[in-house]
């Protein structure tokens, strides 16, 4: 089980147009995403293409350390993947892997659903292990939700939100 104890939900419904689907192992469909040199950048700090071996290790140990889901977005009554989060007490890793939906307030809308599920699972704090200080659009989308920096690293900076309030 990702996270000790707690059953995963197959989808977050958070709007009509918007869900979270769990990751069930197919994942080919994403690895134009992670060879997108804006999207890499994003995500790494650095222009390395991902492999399919390397894609499978990623979500292996996203699936393994939290809460994997696709994001999809309803286009034509079909939902179609946009994008991956992964959501865990520590971190919240997001990508939005097309980049036509990204400034949309698609991640926002992702984040604020994952805030709430930290609620129901009663955490009183969720983390952030790092956004780089390039990323402007992710350091906003995080602060808008109500996270806060509270430390700093090499290329980025941590996060907190505090659920208690």
């Amino acid at each position: 089980m990702p996270i000790a104890g707690v059953v995963q939900p197959d989808f977050i419904e958070i709007s009509e147009e918007l869900r979270l689907r769990k990751y069930d192992g197919n994942h080919a469909f994403a690895l134009g995403w992670y060879q997108d040199e804006e999207t890499l950048m994003l995500v790494d700090g650095k222009n390395d293409p991902y492999t399919p071996e390397r894609l499978t290790n990623m979500y292996e140990y996203l699936n393994e350390h939290g809460e994997l889901y696709f994001i999809k977005i309803r286009k034509d009554g079909v939902f179609l993947p946009i994008g991956d989060v992964t959501f865990w007490q520590e971190d919240m890793p997001i990508v939005i892997g097309l980049p036509e939906y990204r400034g949309r307030g698609i991640g926002r809308k992702v984040v604020e659903a994952l805030i709430t599920r930290g609620r129901q699972l009663g955490y009183r704090e969720l983390f952030i292990n790092e956004i780089y200080e390039w990323n402007i659009g992710s350091q906003k989308m995080f602060e808008h939700a109500g996270f806060q920096k509270f430390s700093k690293k090499d290329e980025g900076y941590c996060y907190r939100i505090d659920l208690s309030k």
